[in-house]
């Protein structure tokens, strides 16, 4: 196709496209991966969302995980959780981004992090001290990596809260020793007009996550 395409939503990126000779990325060096992360997050930040995640998945799709920061007013309207208007503002943004810097891929995808998103951060545990969240250890502990609890803690040390099906037990890890930790998803609002609103809001997000744009170079 003739041109630069626009943002189109996540959901159509399923269709089929025409044959073409498979897409190589050039090999990333350590400069150019960190001038990636550079522009990247800079330009979320600057747009005042939280930068959740930065992936660099197969066949050149570059794919941007953001949220919204809670207080912060948004042009794109009031919402609890992150739109659609989100993404294609910031898929607008990076696409310019991008290009001044020179930063080659072959699809751009921004996306909400989704009601299970992860915890990458001391400040991403910080924020959720007390949520529910399932946690996967990079070894296993008595013969297990997957655990369900309470966050606990601060950053001098974290802890996750769990009942083994006899008596409340605790489990206390550091970042390093982690292969995943998400929240769990909270679902049940109890009917109240705020959580319907919530409800709403985060069901729109799940059905429409992402913006992705197919106007990246290849060199």
């Amino acid at each position: 196709m003739g041109g630069i395409l626009q943002p189109i939503f996540f959901a159509l990126l399923a269709l089929t496209l025409p044959s073409s000779p498979a897409y190589t990325p050039p090999a990333a060096s350590a400069a150019g991966l960190s001038t990636t992360t550079t522009a990247i997050e800079s330009t979320v930040a600057g747009l005042h969302y939280e930068l959740v995640e930065i992936e660099h998945a197969a066949r050149g799709l570059l794919r941007i995980t953001i949220d919204r920061i809670a207080g912060q007013v948004y042009p794109t309207g009031e919402s609890i959780s992150v739109t659609v208007d989100d993404c294609e503002a910031v898929t607008r943004q990076l696409r310019y981004v991008l290009e001044v810097e020179g930063i080659d891929y072959e699809r751009l995808e921004v996306s909400s992090p989704g009601l299970d998103r992860p915890l990458k951060t001391e400040g991403d545990f910080a924020r959720h001290v007390g949520a529910e969240i399932t946690l996967v250890l990079k070894m296993p502990l008595a013969g297990r990596k997957n655990f369900r609890g309470r966050l606990q803690g601060d950053s001098s040390g974290w802890s996750l809260v769990f009942h083994d099906g006899k008596a409340e037990q605790q489990l206390n890890f550091k970042l390093e020793e982690l292969r995943e930790i998400r929240l769990v998803p909270v679902l049940d609002f109890k009917g109240h007009e705020s959580g319907r609103k919530l409800r709403r809001e985060r069901r729109r997000a799940a059905a429409a996550p992402a913006a992705a744009d197919d106007g990246g170079k290849v060199r």
